[in-house]
């Protein structure tokens, strides 16, 4: 998977603006204006609900495909970045709906995606954009959805839902629209109850790779990096083989004799959907590595298997943090990030105090935790080579301010290298 190119080339043969005079040499993008197709157009027009486990309905129009679709009613609070979202695979199953009004103005394109597909179970806005207005924009994303089968809902107050969403919690919902918006309210809210719900399941299997692939490391090599696919994003592979490692993706099912037979530098757990509570293939994986003295990095899904690794639990939060402006202390630095996240999960382990693993993996203390709620945002284990965020450094969608945990994980494993195993990262050895 290559990395995203996120760098816009400005040298046009169109579109070339200048103010007038001879040596001006400034160019200015062209910018396509374009607009749905007809089909995508006439999905607007059909009538569309938004069903919550609770009973509550919000009425609006039809939005992408055209259809019924269950999931876990979830909100984002990001300004933009709603292409990085859809794609996200740690939103498969669920519904987001977007708290900032009008969604859709730049339009679709083939280099911002974090996975080859979207991911979301539905998708709710308030306003969709009536035009596509932006120079890399290749499509509509009203086409985007349709095409891959995303049943949404327009004209809804979605911060009306929200509110409610922060009052009650996530819950179970479903979009119907087109044909199953005539269904009665009591057989939409019967499919919605009979959906399945966010505890206790494994979605792994789901968004991870089928099989094993390398990116190269870029610039001067360091060594290896095993990366376990729960969900990952293109950005974070990019970043990491940007450190100088070789990145090799394993699928989730990967196993212990699999893992040991690449004999990586580090290892990587990814973010990704689902219950921590329900991934204990990956938490005894993760065991087994921590004793061998292997480096770790985890991010979102893969700071909670961490702590279930070290011995703490898990439990769901009432409405999560999903969104690109979370408030973080990171306690070594006493700074303040603002942050992209997107969790329905957390670990329990004490804030103000550091604690003893109850796995034998000695020192653990809270690295990390968020301004707003006090939820534990990362670990630091201080008697193994191991740490972990919850929330997405990578920056897609959001800031840059914790990209440099992708500098931090690099320093550790270099830290934690032996002779020998310099010798062998020398000779092109993982």
């Amino acid at each position: 998977m290559a990395k995203k190119n996120r760098e816009h080339d400005n040298e046009h043969d169109e579109g070339q603006q200048t103010n007038g005079t001879e040596d001006d040499t400034t160019t200015a993008p062209f910018v396509e204006i374009g607009l749905p197709t007809t089909a995508a157009v006439a999905s607007r027009a059909q009538p569309a609900v938004l069903v919550l486990e609770d009973g509550t309905r919000y009425e609006g129009r039809g939005y992408g495909a055209i259809g019924r679709t269950l999931g876990e009613a979830v909100f984002a609070t990001g300004m933009t970045g709603y292409q990085e979202t859809l794609t996200d695979p740690s939103y498969a199953g669920q519904i987001v709906v977007m708290t900032a009004p009008h969604i859709g103005n730049t339009g679709m394109n083939d280099v911002d995606g974090e996975s080859a597909r979207v991911w979301v179970a539905g998708f709710a806005v308030r306003e969709p954009a009536r035009i596509v207005s932006n120079f890399r924009s290749q499509r509509s994303l009203d086409d985007d959805l349709a095409s891959s089968s995303v049943v949404g809902i327009s004209g809804i107050d979605t911060r009306a839902v929200t509110r409610h969403l922060r009052s009650a919690g996530a819950m179970r919902a479903g979009i119907f629209s087109g044909q199953d918006a005539l269904l009665t309210p009591a057989e939409q809210l019967d499919m919605v109850r009979s959906g399945a719900d966010m505890r206790g399941l494994n979605l792994s299997a789901i968004v991870s790779t089928p099989q094993p692939y390398t990116i190269p490391a870029r610039g001067e090599r360091i060594g290896s990096v095993a990366v376990l696919d729960l969900g990952v994003k293109a950005s974070t592979l990019g970043y990491l083989a940007d450190r100088g490692f070789d990145v090799v993706v394993l699928p989730q099912s990967t196993t212990v004799e699999e893992l040991k037979a690449i004999a990586p530098s580090a290892l990587f757990y990814s973010n990704g959907p689902g219950d921590p509570a329900a991934s204990d293939q990956h938490v005894e994986l993760l065991r087994t590595v921590l004793r061998d003295g292997i480096p770790y990095f985890g991010i979102c899904f893969g700071n909670q298997l961490l702590g279930r690794a070290l011995g703490f639990g898990t439990y769901k939060l009432p409405f999560g943090h999903r969104g690109i402006n979370q408030p973080v202390l990171d306690r070594a630095t006493g700074r303040v990030e603002i942050t992209a996240h997107n969790h329905g999960f957390a670990v329990d382990a004490p804030l103000d105090e550091v604690s003893e693993s109850a796995e034998g993996f000695g020192r653990v203390e809270v690295s990390h935790y968020d301004l707003n709620d006090n939820v534990v945002e990362g670990l630091n284990c201080l008697d193994i080579p191991a740490f972990s965020v919850q929330y997405h450094p990578e920056s897609a969608a959001g800031p840059h301010d914790a990209n440099y945990l992708f500098d931090r994980f690099r320093d550790m494993v270099l830290a934690s290298r032996t002779p020998e195993t310099t010798t062998n990262d020398e000779s092109g050895e993982a």
